[in-house]
């Protein structure tokens, strides 16, 4: 499993890297817009469509992408999308793990699947646009999810059941605890500084997330990385939630080793949009 896991990321980041790093962004933008489609296929297929069906909205999605793409919406500010996606995510987000898994399947399906179409779509352009701001700016949003993660995952580990009783939401992922949910806060605030001495000392073109927050004060900049990793962990857990109403384990098969596409980017959807607000704002 181990050996699986490990061949399988190291063809994702052959193919991620390059296309990161390739001197015109829209080469990226191409990348991201199939792995969004995979996901709407997979969320389709989540959502009891059919394989035709599931195909047809991977379809959609994409060429809702490029009509985007299309229209110029890349290159244009959209301060708008992104107060009204990440306010969607901080209230869905909240009432979803509040009512628990039973809520989901109370939800029309044709609801379920636009409303998840529209979330890639909307993390699609964020991402975009965030390499094309520059690579710094998007490495550093990928790094305050995975440092959340990781940090939360040894936390856990360490101190899982040490100080809290109950665990963070034990009827959608019950290994996941409050400890791990600090301890990936922390990890957050780390990463944070030491990002932030580098963009003083280096030339690392343009500024990271971490040091366009604290422009504005560091008490700030505190406060938004604890919202933003917070919101990594709920949209880890939303996912979970919506696997859990499938009733299956993995979002699909497409990457042995790690689950599908949607596994891997769960909690990047709500911190998207959420630092696209920032930075506009």
């Amino acid at each position: 499993m181990l050996k699986q896991r490990i061949i399988t990321a190291l063809l994702m980041l052959a193919v991620l890297l390059p296309a990161v790093f390739y001197p015109v962004p829209e080469v990226f933008a191409g990348v991201a817009v199939v792995l969004i489609s995979a996901a709407a296929w997979e969320w389709a297929r989540m959502n009891q469509s059919g394989p035709l069906a599931s195909l047809a909205i991977g379809g959609v999605c994409a060429a809702v992408c490029l009509l985007s793409w299309y229209g110029g919406l890349l290159y244009v500010p959209l301060k708008s999308l992104w107060i009204v996606a990440g306010s969607a995510w901080v209230l869905l987000g909240a009432w979803l793990l509040y009512r628990g898994v039973a809520v989901w399947g109370c939800v029309p399906r044709s609801l379920r699947l636009v409303g998840g179409v529209l979330t890639l779509w909307v993390a699609w352009i964020a991402v975009a646009q965030a390499r094309i701001e520059g690579i710094n700016f998007l490495f550093s949003i990928f790094v305050l999810v995975w440092a959340a993660d990781i940090f939360a995952y040894f936390a856990g580990r360490a101190l899982g059941g040490k100080f809290f009783s109950r665990k963070l939401a034990p009827s959608i992922s019950p290994g996941k605890t409050w400890e791990g949910a600090f301890g990936g806060m922390l990890g957050v605030l780390v990463c944070a500084v030491v990002w932030r001495s580098l963009d003083a000392s280096m030339s690392l073109g343009a500024a990271s997330l971490y040091t366009r927050l604290g422009v504005v004060h560091v008490a700030f900049m505190v406060l938004a990385l604890l919202f933003l990793a917070t919101m990594s962990i709920v949209g880890d857990l939303v996912e979970s939630l919506f696997k859990r109403s499938a009733g299956i384990k993995d979002s699909s098969g497409l990457l042995p080793g790690h689950g599908g596409v949607l596994d891997r980017v769960d909690a990047l959807l709500p911190i998207l949009p959420l630092a696209m607000m920032f930075s506009t704002l």
